[in-house]
């Protein structure tokens, strides 16, 4: 079995003590390089609708198609997604940074006041997005501090445009023009 390679001068950083396990804002800083599209995920409750922004939305397969969504154990979203349960997942427009803010820190009132939104297969789809797809709950499973939970894709509209993503702990939006 392979050796990590450890040693500062090879990697370009400092030495690593092998004894210890990095801590949770070592493991933070490592993931703020990670670009990702930005999204809001939404879904009935008792309550009426919840949603949540998230950063963490990924395609897990086409055949079937399944979407994996992480939520934060704590989210009140997370609480209202149940087995077999409707959500939906709405990836935002670069200009919608304003919107990704109201749904991670208003409070669940506060982020559908000024919505328009429509039931698809249940779940509350938000009007004006880059695309969404409402899902069924295949499984939610915990780990460490966030869940896991699959969807399966029941329905979904793509509108286009630029993406907004999050970077470093901002938002940014891609230059025209990618490499293919």
């Amino acid at each position: 079995m392979m050796q990590p390679v450890i040693a500062g001068a090879r990697t370009g950083g400092p030495e690593v003590d092998q004894t210890s396990v990095p801590g949770a804002q070592l493991c933070l800083d490592f993931y703020a390089g990670l670009a990702s599209g930005v999204a809001v995920v939404t879904a009935p409750s008792d309550d009426g609708p919840v949603g949540t922004t998230v950063s963490t939305v990924t395609s897990l397969s086409a055949d079937p198609p399944l979407l994996l969504v992480c939520l934060s154990h704590t989210s009140r979203t997370l609480a209202a997604i149940t087995p077999g349960s409707a959500f939906a997942v709405h990836l935002l427009h670069a200009e919608q940074s304003g919107r990704a803010r109201l749904f991670s820190t208003a409070t669940p009132a506060e982020r559908f006041a000024a919505e328009t939104y429509e039931e698809v297969l249940g779940a509350p789809v938000l009007a004006d997005t880059f695309a969404w797809s409402v899902c069924r709950t295949e499984e939610v499973r915990a780990y460490g501090d966030h869940c896991l939970v699959v969807g399966r894709v029941a329905a979904l509209h793509t509108a286009g445009g630029r993406p907004l993503i999050w970077h470093d702990r901002a938002f940014h939006t891609l230059a025209e023009g990618g490499e293919r």
